[in-house]
Formats: C-alpha cells, structure tokens, sequence
C-alpha cells in the first residue's frame, strides 16, 4: 500500500486518467472528488464488496442448477 498525505484541493493521478482531490478534511472524515473516465467503474469498498458476494452467488446458483440438469 502507498501512503500519501494530501492537503485540502491538492490530489493524485493513478494510471494517467483518474484523478483523487482531497476536498475537503472536517475533524476524523475526508471528502474526496474523483475524476474519471465514465467506462471507469467507481465504488465505495463495502459496495464493491457486496457486488462480489452478489456474483460469488449467483455464479455457484447457476453451478447448481447445471449441475442438477446434468444429473437428471
């Protein structure tokens, strides 16, 4: 992991088309801004997260369901 400090309205570049701004800084939260290219997917981590589980789901249901055809 890369560890950076940023001030207020200062920012990063990842991969040449993605840019982090620090927006804002209240007390313990930070506001971010991110430009990005629209076929650039962007999601908060626990949101990632559960679009993962969600597939992990939905592939071993269909894996069942072949499975169980299979077996008939």
């Amino acid at each position: 992991m890369l560890a950076l400090s940023r001030k207020k309205n200062e920012a990063i570049i990842i991969s040449n088309n993605v840019e982090v701004t620090i927006l804002e800084v209240k007390g313990d939260q930070v506001k971010i801004g991110i430009t990005a290219p629209k076929d650039v997917p962007i999601y908060r981590k626990e949101v990632y997260l559960q679009i993962q589980e969600a597939n992990k789901d939905a592939v071993n249901a269909d894996g069942m369901e072949a499975l169980r055809n299979l077996l008939r």
